[in-house]
């Protein structure tokens, strides 16, 4: 049992920032002790894919792709139109590529090879990147937090599991512990990593009202653990809140209630329509832009696809299926229609603008290979997937609405420095207080970097904040 009266580090939270802040603060000696709310590590990063984004790193040079943090430090504000304070988005990008290779040298395996997608592991486009950026490690999230647990047991890092930290001790202006089951338990530094709200539908409204316009079609991804603790800690230490309105919700289909790795996928071969029937996005867009480009369309957007589009989904999935879409489509849940003018009026969009997208799409992609519109034939080709796409032309048609709707991750956390100390409402950094991860406010923004961004942010000001608290 680790002596509580003998520790440097406090670290919150036992997800992939607290297990990177415990782990990099005990390799600069420090005495660590780790609190986690739930009853085994991991948090939502154990959930996710384990992309991580990352610029001029090893993985990117033996495949011969040339990036820089400046570069990547250039598209990260350009793509948050410089919301974001310039000076913690260029330490965070100057040390994720750094942080990938520590993470290597714990003995993540990311191999130097191409990969068509978030779930293969190697280089992958993580969002909407000029150059491919998605380090996808083996084994995703799990593997990627079994590499720092191993880590943090080679230190001899205690995790309490189980146990949720009720509050902060803040005496004379400085942060000196923490209060868990009733006890006091004191350090010359604490890291909140206690991941977002993504589960607190009242700080959801308060916060992130965004998300709770999905309705009924609403659903969390993100670890049970996401209550909303950094928020409270807030209020106890005068600490500031950036980032109120951000998170991101990923574009789903109203039928689905999983993550997409266990809802499964829909059709390639379908088009995206608003209320004026029209096709107005690339299908397969990145989420970091797709989701704000649906809801710039003033209503809702239809996926629509044909019967040979449902026969061909796989099977094994619980909501992209055969089995399911019928299933819908007899409930009345999904539409369904015997040619395109009557399902235009079941989903309330002009027939000739309907028929008009879909004739347009069938003479485009499934003919030619080739979407002068909308560029999808890059897309589908960074996922290795078929450039020419089925013709929408086998009765009967479907149309499923479309809507940002699974909520991954929320972004207002405590504000941060770029040595990930937080900050009072004067700008000041709060003694002994570092928070990273969701808990960790203004790296993740308004417009989400593509995939790997939160595992980026959560591991790289991890990081940062361990290597800064066991200095505090």
């Amino acid at each position: 049992m680790t002596d509580l009266d003998d520790l440097d580090v406090l670290v919150v939270g036992g997800g992939g920032a607290g297990l990177a802040a415990a782990v990099s603060a005990a390799e600069q000696g420090a005495r660590v002790l780790l609190f986690e709310s739930e009853r085994e590590l991991g948090g939502s990063t154990q959930l996710s894919a384990g992309l991580i984004t990352a610029a001029g790193t090893s993985v990117q040079r033996a495949l011969g792709v040339e990036d820089s943090a400046e570069r990547h430090f250039q598209h990260y504000m350009d793509l948050n139109q410089w919301q974001l304070k310039p000076g913690l988005i260029r330490a965070f990008c100057a040390a994720a590529g750094p942080t990938l290779e520590w993470m290597i040298g714990l003995g993540l395996d990311v191999p130097a090879v191409r990969s068509g997608d978030a779930h293969t592991p190697g280089l992958s486009r993580a969002g909407v990147e000029d150059v491919w950026r998605g380090h996808v490690p083996r084994d995703q999230g799990y593997g990627l937090v079994q590499v720092l647990d191993r880590a943090r047991r080679s230190h001899k890092i205690e995790a309490v599991l189980g146990t949720r930290v009720e509050r902060l001790l803040h005496e004379e202006g400085r942060v000196t512990g923490v209060v868990a089951d009733g006890v006091e338990v004191r350090a010359r530094a604490v890291v909140v990593a206690s991941g977002g709200f993504a589960h607190h539908p009242g700080l959801l409204g308060r916060h992130y009202p965004e998300a709770l316009d999905a309705g009924d079609a609403l659903f969390v991804v993100a670890a049970p653990g996401s209550r909303g603790d950094h928020l409270a800690f807030a209020e106890q230490t005068g600490g500031a809140l950036t980032g109120d309105g951000w998170g991101l919700l990923l574009p789903t289909a109203t039928l689905q209630r999983h993550h997409h790795w266990q809802a499964g996928f829909p059709p390639a071969a379908r088009v995206h329509v608003n209320p004026a029937g029209r096709r107005f996005m690339d299908e397969d867009a990145s989420y970091a832009v797709s989701g704000g480009i649906i809801r710039a369309q003033g209503g809702p957007v239809w996926a629509v696809f044909d019967e040979k589009a449902r026969l061909g989904l796989p099977t094994g999935y619980a909501d992209w299926t055969p089995a399911r879409v019928e299933e819908e489509a007899a409930a009345g849940r999904v539409a369904r229609a015997a040619d395109l003018p009557a399902l235009a009026e079941r989903i309330g969009v002009p027939a000739a603008a309907l028929t008009a997208t879909v004739t347009r799409w069938n003479a485009g992609l499934p003919a030619t290979g080739a979407d002068p519109d909308f560029l999808r034939e890059h897309s589908l080709a960074a996922k290795s997937a078929d450039p020419r796409p089925d013709p929408i032309a086998a009765v009967p048609f479907y149309a499923v609405r479309v809507l940002p709707a699974e909520l991954v991750c929320t972004h207002t956390g405590l504000e941060i420095d770029h040595r990930a100390a937080v900050l009072d409402r004067t700008g000041t950094p709060v003694p002994g207080l570092f928070a990273a991860g969701e808990a960790g406010g203004g790296v993740l923004g308004p417009r989400y970097v593509g995939g790997g961004n939160a595992v980026a942010n959560a591991l790289t000001m991890g990081r940062l904040a361990g290597l800064a608290a066991a200095t505090a």
